[in-house]
């Protein structure tokens, strides 16, 4: 097993390459197996490539209040690490206390997304770094303000010279040193992991029954597919609210309703679940697909009953239970002096 270290100074990524999954269990989960296993790097554009300038900055960045209008609120109010880099609220709330229509997502292994946000309006995190920060509701800053406000302190001069030699401080660099940072925000090393590399006391045999049921009965891998468990794909799955999420961008008949299919890793510290945050536990979450579900033109066609029974939904709460990893320390940045 060779195992490698991503990052200096901000969030410790571990990466597991190389390894080779036990012959014992049923042949069809020995052959799963590949499908799941981590990637071996982190994806970055050619137009903006990782240093670690640039991702230091970037982390500066994410954790500034001074990115907001009211300067009490960081792109980590939202996305904390300590709570699976959401906010742990059913919705969002942003500027001036404003409740937000829906929940705010993970950034977990978004260097592998193609669209973003709930409804995929954003086709990149450069794109999406600064929605947030300029939008009313959230942080309801104005860029070209801001732009000046941290070019009047010196530390964040020099850090965005040294990181964008001959471009400096602008409104794509800003953009760019957020997103730089947010790519290397990847889930840790999982009870799962270990299992898949063979070691078999890694999770419990409810959970070994759950990832049978989750490729086979229950249908999940559907829509949460590949090592992050995600098709990075939008679905209808029948949720009773009025959002027609990616339906509003794009318009076609099963894209109403339909929402951007989250991650699972860490699924077991990003409680509620859903766009909407309406679900309040895992164990709802399998019963809503199972039975729970609103029948309409737009459901997606992989939403149908299941039959779980009392011990099948058991296993499929272990069995994601082991796609969250430990904990891993993430150090608050120290902030540039400057004015407030």
């Amino acid at each position: 097993m060779k195992i490698s270290w991503f990052g200096a100074g901000l969030a410790t990524l571990l990466i597991v390459v190389g390894s080779t999954a036990s012959a014992e269990g049923p042949k069809d989960r020995a052959a799963l197996f590949a499908d799941y296993r981590r990637p071996a790097e982190i994806p970055f554009p050619a137009d903006n490539p990782f240093t670690v300038e640039k991702a230091e900055l970037g982390h500066t960045l994410f954790f500034d209040p001074r990115l907001s209008k009211s300067n009490v609120i960081s792109c980590a109010t939202c996305h904390n690490p300590g709570l699976g880099w959401g906010d742990g609220l059913a919705k969002g709330i942003g500027h001036g206390a404003t409740n937000l229509g829906r929940r705010s997502p993970t950034i977990l292994n978004l260097a592998w997304a193609e669209l973003l946000m709930w409804d995929g309006r954003k086709n990149s995190l450069e794109d999406q770094a600064l929605g947030p920060i300029e939008a009313e509701v959230e942080m309801a800053q104005n860029v070209d303000e801001l732009i000046v406000e941290l070019g009047a302190i010196p530390d964040y001069r020099i850090r965005f010279n040294s990181a964008f030699p001959g471009e400096g401080l602008t409104k794509a660099t800003l953009a760019k040193a957020i997103a730089t940072y947010e790519r290397t925000v990847v889930s840790g090393l999982a009870p799962f992991d270990r299992w898949i590399a063979g070691d078999e006391a890694a999770i419990p045999e409810s959970a070994k029954r759950g990832f049978d049921l989750f490729n086979g009965k229950a249908n999940c891998a559907a829509c949460h597919s590949g090592w992050s468990f995600t098709d990075h794909g939008f679905h209808d799955i029948g949720l009773p609210d009025t959002d027609i999420g990616r339906g509003a961008i794009l318009k076609l008949p099963s894209m109403r309703h339909a929402f951007k299919t989250p991650t699972l890793r860490d699924i077991a510290r990003r409680a509620p679940y859903m766009h909407d945050g309406s679900v309040a536990t895992l164990e709802a979450a399998v019963r809503h697909y199972d039975t729970g579900f609103v029948r309409r033109p737009s459901l997606s066609p992989s939403i149908k009953p299941l039959g779980l029974s009392d011990r099948d939904v058991a296993d499929l709460v272990a069995f994601m239970e082991t796609l969250t990893s430990p904990p891993a320390p993430v150090i608050l940045p120290v902030l540039p002096i400057g004015k407030h």
